[in-house]
Protein backbone atom coordinates (compact mmCIF):
# COMPACT_ATOMS: atom_id res chain seq x y z
CA UNK A 1 0.00 0.00 0.00
CA UNK A 2 1.12 3.53 -0.79
CA UNK A 3 2.21 5.17 2.48
CA UNK A 4 1.21 8.62 1.17
CA UNK A 5 -2.45 7.63 0.73
CA UNK A 6 -4.75 8.72 3.56
CA UNK A 7 -8.41 8.36 4.45
CA UNK A 8 -10.71 10.72 6.34
CA UNK A 9 -14.00 9.18 7.50
CA UNK A 10 -16.58 11.84 8.38
CA UNK A 11 -18.68 10.45 11.23
CA UNK A 12 -20.12 13.54 12.87
CA UNK A 13 -23.75 13.51 11.77
CA UNK A 14 -26.77 12.86 14.01
CA UNK A 15 -28.87 10.98 11.42
CA UNK A 16 -32.05 12.79 12.44
CA UNK A 17 -33.90 11.62 9.34
CA UNK A 18 -33.56 8.06 10.71
CA UNK A 19 -35.12 8.93 14.06
CA UNK A 20 -36.29 7.21 16.22
CA UNK A 21 -33.76 4.42 15.55
CA UNK A 22 -30.89 6.84 15.03
CA UNK A 23 -30.46 8.79 18.27
CA UNK A 24 -28.31 11.69 19.40
CA UNK A 25 -26.50 9.29 21.71
CA UNK A 26 -25.96 6.71 18.95
CA UNK A 27 -26.42 8.05 15.39
CA UNK A 28 -26.97 5.91 12.33
CA UNK A 29 -23.27 5.51 11.42
CA UNK A 30 -22.87 3.43 14.60
CA UNK A 31 -25.83 1.16 13.84
CA UNK A 32 -26.19 -2.14 11.94
CA UNK A 33 -29.20 -1.52 9.71
CA UNK A 34 -28.93 -4.74 7.70
CA UNK A 35 -28.20 -7.39 10.33
CA UNK A 36 -24.71 -8.05 8.91
CA UNK A 37 -22.95 -7.85 12.27
CA UNK A 38 -21.16 -4.71 11.07
CA UNK A 39 -22.21 -1.12 11.70
CA UNK A 40 -22.06 1.41 8.85
CA UNK A 41 -18.79 2.93 10.09
CA UNK A 42 -17.25 -0.53 10.44
CA UNK A 43 -18.28 -1.37 6.88
CA UNK A 44 -16.76 1.92 5.70
CA UNK A 45 -13.48 1.18 7.47
CA UNK A 46 -13.35 -2.37 6.06
CA UNK A 47 -13.99 -1.05 2.54
CA UNK A 48 -10.67 0.78 2.62
CA UNK A 49 -8.59 -1.76 4.56
CA UNK A 50 -6.90 -3.04 1.37
CA UNK A 51 -6.24 0.47 0.03
CA UNK A 52 -5.16 2.75 2.89
CA UNK A 53 -2.60 1.87 5.60
CA UNK A 54 -4.27 1.64 9.00
CA UNK A 55 -1.99 4.30 10.47
CA UNK A 56 -3.20 6.73 7.77
CA UNK A 57 -6.92 6.37 8.52
CA UNK A 58 -8.54 9.25 10.41
CA UNK A 59 -12.08 9.52 11.76
CA UNK A 60 -13.67 12.90 12.44
CA UNK A 61 -16.57 12.67 14.87
CA UNK A 62 -18.39 14.66 17.50
CA UNK A 63 -16.63 14.73 20.89
CA UNK A 64 -19.58 12.86 22.41
CA UNK A 65 -19.02 9.90 20.08
CA UNK A 66 -15.27 9.37 20.48
CA UNK A 67 -15.84 6.39 22.77
CA UNK A 68 -18.22 4.84 20.22
CA UNK A 69 -15.50 5.10 17.56
CA UNK A 70 -12.95 3.51 19.89
CA UNK A 71 -15.40 0.72 20.71
CA UNK A 72 -16.36 -0.04 17.11
CA UNK A 73 -12.92 0.51 15.53
CA UNK A 74 -10.47 -0.81 18.16
CA UNK A 75 -7.80 -1.27 15.47
CA UNK A 76 -7.72 2.49 14.84
CA UNK A 77 -4.99 4.55 16.48
CA UNK A 78 -6.82 6.68 19.12
CA UNK A 79 -4.68 9.63 18.08
CA UNK A 80 -6.33 9.41 14.65
CA UNK A 81 -9.77 10.15 16.10
CA UNK A 82 -10.44 13.85 15.60
CA UNK A 83 -13.05 15.16 18.03
CA UNK A 84 -15.13 18.10 16.86
CA UNK A 85 -16.48 20.13 19.80
CA UNK A 86 -19.66 20.99 17.87
CA UNK A 87 -21.22 20.38 14.46
CA UNK A 88 -20.26 22.86 11.77
CA UNK A 89 -20.94 20.87 8.56
CA UNK A 90 -18.31 19.37 6.27
CA UNK A 91 -15.98 22.26 5.35
CA UNK A 92 -14.61 22.83 8.90
CA UNK A 93 -14.48 19.05 9.39
CA UNK A 94 -12.40 18.55 6.25
CA UNK A 95 -10.11 21.51 6.94
CA UNK A 96 -9.45 20.31 10.49
CA UNK A 97 -8.53 16.82 9.28
CA UNK A 98 -6.49 18.20 6.37
CA UNK A 99 -4.35 20.36 8.65
CA UNK A 100 -3.78 17.42 10.99
CA UNK A 101 -2.67 15.27 8.04
CA UNK A 102 -0.47 18.08 6.65
CA UNK A 103 1.48 18.10 9.91
CA UNK A 104 2.21 14.41 9.37
CA UNK A 105 2.74 14.31 5.60
CA UNK A 106 2.78 17.46 3.42
CA UNK A 107 2.50 15.31 0.26
CA UNK A 108 -0.50 13.25 1.35
CA UNK A 109 -3.07 12.07 -1.17
CA UNK A 110 -6.44 11.82 0.58
CA UNK A 111 -9.82 10.14 0.23
CA UNK A 112 -12.67 11.76 2.17
CA UNK A 113 -15.82 9.72 2.70
CA UNK A 114 -18.96 9.79 4.84
CA UNK A 115 -19.21 7.01 7.42
CA UNK A 116 -22.78 6.01 6.63
CA UNK A 117 -23.02 5.14 2.94
CA UNK A 118 -23.91 1.75 1.47
CA UNK A 119 -21.73 0.23 -1.25
CA UNK A 120 -22.92 -3.01 -2.83
CA UNK A 121 -19.99 -3.74 -5.21
CA UNK A 122 -16.90 -3.42 -3.03
CA UNK A 123 -14.57 -4.80 -5.70
CA UNK A 124 -15.56 -2.13 -8.21
CA UNK A 125 -15.47 0.52 -5.50
CA UNK A 126 -11.90 -0.44 -4.61
CA UNK A 127 -10.90 -0.23 -8.28
CA UNK A 128 -12.43 3.24 -8.58
CA UNK A 129 -10.71 4.52 -5.44
CA UNK A 130 -7.33 3.25 -6.65
CA UNK A 131 -7.96 4.83 -10.04
CA UNK A 132 -8.89 8.12 -8.40
CA UNK A 133 -5.85 8.14 -6.13
CA UNK A 134 -3.59 7.52 -9.11
CA UNK A 135 -5.21 10.41 -10.99
CA UNK A 136 -5.01 12.93 -8.14
CA UNK A 137 -1.41 11.94 -7.40
CA UNK A 138 -0.56 13.08 -10.94
CA UNK A 139 -2.99 16.03 -11.24
CA UNK A 140 -3.86 19.01 -9.03
CA UNK A 141 -7.63 18.54 -9.06
CA UNK A 142 -10.54 18.05 -6.70
CA UNK A 143 -12.01 14.70 -7.72
CA UNK A 144 -15.46 13.51 -6.68
CA UNK A 145 -17.11 10.18 -7.44
CA UNK A 146 -20.23 10.66 -9.56
CA UNK A 147 -22.83 7.89 -9.63
CA UNK A 148 -24.74 7.06 -12.79
CA UNK A 149 -28.39 7.73 -11.79
CA UNK A 150 -31.05 5.07 -12.37
CA UNK A 151 -34.08 7.12 -11.29
CA UNK A 152 -35.06 10.77 -10.83
CA UNK A 153 -34.12 10.91 -7.14
CA UNK A 154 -35.01 14.13 -5.33
CA UNK A 155 -32.95 13.45 -2.18
CA UNK A 156 -29.53 13.47 -3.88
CA UNK A 157 -27.34 16.27 -5.15
CA UNK A 158 -26.47 16.25 -8.86
CA UNK A 159 -23.33 17.17 -10.81
CA UNK A 160 -23.54 18.28 -14.43
CA UNK A 161 -20.50 17.13 -16.39
CA UNK A 162 -18.87 18.39 -19.57
CA UNK A 163 -19.07 16.55 -22.88
CA UNK A 164 -16.79 13.54 -22.92
CA UNK A 165 -15.18 11.05 -25.22
CA UNK A 166 -16.87 7.66 -25.27
CA UNK A 167 -14.14 5.97 -23.23
CA UNK A 168 -13.48 8.86 -20.84
CA UNK A 169 -14.30 8.21 -17.17
CA UNK A 170 -12.86 11.31 -15.50
CA UNK A 171 -14.67 14.43 -16.69
CA UNK A 172 -14.62 18.12 -15.76
CA UNK A 173 -17.59 19.22 -13.66
CA UNK A 174 -19.80 22.03 -14.98
CA UNK A 175 -22.39 22.68 -12.26
CA UNK A 176 -23.84 21.38 -9.01
CA UNK A 177 -27.54 21.20 -8.11
CA UNK A 178 -28.81 20.27 -4.65
CA UNK A 179 -31.87 18.01 -4.32
CA UNK A 180 -34.00 19.09 -7.30
CA UNK A 181 -37.77 18.78 -7.40
CA UNK A 182 -39.16 15.73 -9.22
CA UNK A 183 -39.76 17.33 -12.63
CA UNK A 184 -36.25 18.78 -12.72
CA UNK A 185 -34.77 15.46 -11.59
CA UNK A 186 -36.56 13.80 -14.54
CA UNK A 187 -34.99 16.33 -16.90
CA UNK A 188 -31.57 15.62 -15.41
CA UNK A 189 -32.03 11.87 -15.87
CA UNK A 190 -33.18 12.22 -19.49
CA UNK A 191 -30.37 14.58 -20.46
CA UNK A 192 -27.60 12.11 -19.62
CA UNK A 193 -25.42 15.03 -18.48
CA UNK A 194 -25.97 14.64 -14.73
CA UNK A 195 -24.56 12.28 -12.12
CA UNK A 196 -25.45 11.84 -8.47
CA UNK A 197 -23.00 13.53 -6.15
CA UNK A 198 -21.74 10.74 -3.87
CA UNK A 199 -19.99 13.06 -1.42
CA UNK A 200 -16.84 10.93 -1.73
CA UNK A 201 -13.79 13.02 -2.62
CA UNK A 202 -10.16 12.40 -3.59
CA UNK A 203 -7.44 15.06 -3.73
CA UNK A 204 -3.94 16.01 -2.73
CA UNK A 205 -4.12 17.34 0.79
CA UNK A 206 -2.32 20.56 -0.11
CA UNK A 207 -4.74 21.21 -3.00
CA UNK A 208 -7.90 21.14 -0.86
CA UNK A 209 -6.21 23.34 1.76
CA UNK A 210 -5.31 25.87 -0.94
CA UNK A 211 -8.85 25.84 -2.36
CA UNK A 212 -10.38 26.34 1.07
CA UNK A 213 -7.98 29.24 1.61
CA UNK A 214 -9.13 30.72 -1.73
CA UNK A 215 -12.89 30.30 -1.38
CA UNK A 216 -13.38 30.25 2.40
CA UNK A 217 -10.68 32.63 3.61
CA UNK A 218 -12.34 33.45 6.93
CA UNK A 219 -12.60 29.77 7.82
CA UNK A 220 -9.06 29.06 6.66
CA UNK A 221 -7.58 31.97 8.61
CA UNK A 222 -9.44 30.94 11.75
CA UNK A 223 -7.82 27.50 11.65
CA UNK A 224 -4.44 28.65 10.29
CA UNK A 225 -3.99 31.12 13.14
CA UNK A 226 -4.17 28.17 15.55
CA UNK A 227 -2.44 25.48 13.53
CA UNK A 228 0.55 25.36 15.90
CA UNK A 229 -1.73 24.09 18.65
CA UNK A 230 -2.66 20.94 16.70
CA UNK A 231 -1.29 17.75 18.21
CA UNK A 232 -0.49 19.52 21.48
CA UNK A 233 -2.06 19.43 24.94
CA UNK A 234 -3.84 22.73 24.15
CA UNK A 235 -5.58 21.45 21.01
CA UNK A 236 -8.93 20.65 22.62
CA UNK A 237 -9.29 24.04 24.31
CA UNK A 238 -8.21 25.93 21.19
CA UNK A 239 -10.54 23.94 18.91
CA UNK A 240 -13.46 24.73 21.21
CA UNK A 241 -12.80 28.40 20.53
CA UNK A 242 -12.19 27.90 16.80
CA UNK A 243 -15.41 25.97 16.31
CA UNK A 244 -17.38 28.49 18.34
CA UNK A 245 -16.25 31.19 15.91
CA UNK A 246 -16.53 29.08 12.74
CA UNK A 247 -19.57 29.30 10.48
CA UNK A 248 -21.16 26.02 9.45
CA UNK A 249 -20.85 25.41 5.71
CA UNK A 250 -20.61 22.34 3.49
CA UNK A 251 -17.55 21.64 1.36
CA UNK A 252 -19.87 21.34 -1.65
CA UNK A 253 -21.35 24.81 -1.27
CA UNK A 254 -18.20 26.47 0.04
CA UNK A 255 -15.63 25.05 -2.38
CA UNK A 256 -16.78 22.43 -4.90
CA UNK A 257 -19.45 24.64 -6.50
CA UNK A 258 -16.94 27.49 -6.92
CA UNK A 259 -13.65 25.81 -7.77
CA UNK A 260 -12.39 25.53 -11.36
CA UNK A 261 -10.49 22.37 -10.44
CA UNK A 262 -13.38 19.94 -9.92
CA UNK A 263 -13.43 16.72 -11.92
CA UNK A 264 -15.76 13.73 -11.66
CA UNK A 265 -14.96 10.03 -11.84
CA UNK A 266 -18.10 8.47 -13.30
CA UNK A 267 -18.94 5.11 -11.78
CA UNK A 268 -21.68 2.82 -10.56
CA UNK A 269 -20.84 0.49 -7.68
CA UNK A 270 -24.27 0.08 -6.13
CA UNK A 271 -24.32 3.24 -4.02
CA UNK A 272 -26.83 4.69 -1.58
CA UNK A 273 -26.22 7.48 0.90
CA UNK A 274 -28.81 5.91 3.24
CA UNK A 275 -30.17 9.35 3.91
CA UNK A 276 -33.78 8.45 4.64
CA UNK A 277 -36.15 5.61 5.50
CA UNK A 278 -37.18 5.57 1.83
CA UNK A 279 -33.64 4.62 0.88
CA UNK A 280 -34.02 1.52 3.04
CA UNK A 281 -37.43 0.90 1.49
CA UNK A 282 -35.93 1.01 -2.00
CA UNK A 283 -33.20 -1.47 -0.98
CA UNK A 284 -35.44 -3.81 1.01
CA UNK A 285 -37.04 -7.08 -0.02
CA UNK A 286 -40.66 -6.40 -0.90
CA UNK A 287 -43.65 -8.68 -0.49
CA UNK A 288 -46.33 -9.16 -3.14
CA UNK A 289 -47.91 -5.83 -2.11
CA UNK A 290 -44.63 -3.91 -2.16
CA UNK A 291 -44.35 -3.73 1.61
CA UNK A 292 -40.95 -3.92 3.29
CA UNK A 293 -41.18 -5.38 6.79
CA UNK A 294 -38.26 -5.80 9.16
CA UNK A 295 -40.65 -7.17 11.77
CA UNK A 296 -40.41 -10.73 13.06
CA UNK A 297 -44.08 -11.35 13.92
CA UNK A 298 -46.56 -9.60 11.66
CA UNK A 299 -49.84 -10.10 9.85
CA UNK A 300 -50.32 -7.47 7.15
CA UNK A 301 -53.38 -7.36 4.88
CA UNK A 302 -54.96 -4.91 2.43
CA UNK A 303 -51.86 -2.73 2.71
CA UNK A 304 -49.39 -1.65 0.03
CA UNK A 305 -46.14 0.25 -0.32
CA UNK A 306 -45.31 0.47 3.40
CA UNK A 307 -42.01 0.40 5.25
CA UNK A 308 -42.45 -1.19 8.70
CA UNK A 309 -39.54 -1.42 11.12
CA UNK A 310 -39.38 -2.53 14.74
CA UNK A 311 -36.57 -2.96 17.23
CA UNK A 312 -38.68 -5.41 19.25
CA UNK A 313 -38.13 -9.13 18.78
CA UNK A 314 -41.25 -10.33 20.61
CA UNK A 315 -44.01 -7.82 19.83
CA UNK A 316 -46.79 -8.97 17.47
CA UNK A 317 -48.03 -6.54 14.81
CA UNK A 318 -51.40 -6.65 13.07
CA UNK A 319 -51.62 -4.24 10.14
CA UNK A 320 -54.59 -3.61 7.87
CA UNK A 321 -55.68 -0.97 5.36
CA UNK A 322 -52.67 1.31 5.39
CA UNK A 323 -50.73 2.43 2.33
CA UNK A 324 -47.44 4.15 1.56
CA UNK A 325 -46.48 4.79 5.18
CA UNK A 326 -43.27 4.69 7.18
CA UNK A 327 -43.88 3.01 10.54
CA UNK A 328 -40.93 2.76 12.92
CA UNK A 329 -41.45 1.37 16.42
CA UNK A 330 -38.74 1.47 19.07
CA UNK A 331 -38.74 0.99 22.83
CA UNK A 332 -39.26 4.68 23.54
CA UNK A 333 -40.88 6.17 20.40
CA UNK A 334 -43.26 5.42 17.53
CA UNK A 335 -43.03 7.21 14.18
CA UNK A 336 -45.85 7.07 11.61
CA UNK A 337 -45.71 9.28 8.52
CA UNK A 338 -46.37 9.18 4.80
CA UNK A 339 -43.43 8.00 2.75
CA UNK A 340 -43.79 11.01 0.47
CA UNK A 341 -43.28 13.31 3.47
CA UNK A 342 -40.16 11.64 4.83
CA UNK A 343 -38.11 14.83 4.39
CA UNK A 344 -40.10 16.29 7.28
CA UNK A 345 -38.85 13.67 9.77
CA UNK A 346 -35.82 15.78 10.73
CA UNK A 347 -38.14 18.70 11.51
CA UNK A 348 -40.41 16.42 13.53
CA UNK A 349 -37.38 15.19 15.45
CA UNK A 350 -36.37 18.76 16.32
CA UNK A 351 -39.95 19.56 17.33
CA UNK A 352 -40.05 16.49 19.57
CA UNK A 353 -36.78 17.55 21.23
CA UNK A 354 -38.27 20.96 22.03
CA UNK A 355 -41.48 19.49 23.41
CA UNK A 356 -40.22 16.39 25.22
CA UNK A 357 -36.64 17.39 26.06
CA UNK A 358 -34.53 14.65 27.64
CA UNK A 359 -37.07 11.97 26.65
CA UNK A 360 -35.71 12.31 23.09
CA UNK A 361 -32.32 10.67 23.37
Amino acid sequence: MNKQNYLVIMAGGVGSRFWPVSKVSKPKQFLDFFGTGKTLIQQTYDRFSNIIPNENIFVVTNKDHVDLVKEQLPQLNPQNIIAEPMRRNTAPCILYASLKIAAKDPWANVVVTPADHLILDNRKFEENIKEGLKYTAANNVLLTLGIQPDRPATTYGYIQVSAKESNEKIIKAKAFTEKPHLELAKVFLQSGEFLWNSGIFIWKNKVIIEEIQKYLPELYNLFAENVNYLNTAEEEVIMNRVYSDAKGISIDYGVMEKSEMVFVLETDFGWSDLGTWNSLYSLGEKDIDNNVCTVNQIIITKSTGNYLHSTSSNKIYIVQDINDLIVVDTEDALLICKRENEQEIAELFNEAKLKFGDKIK
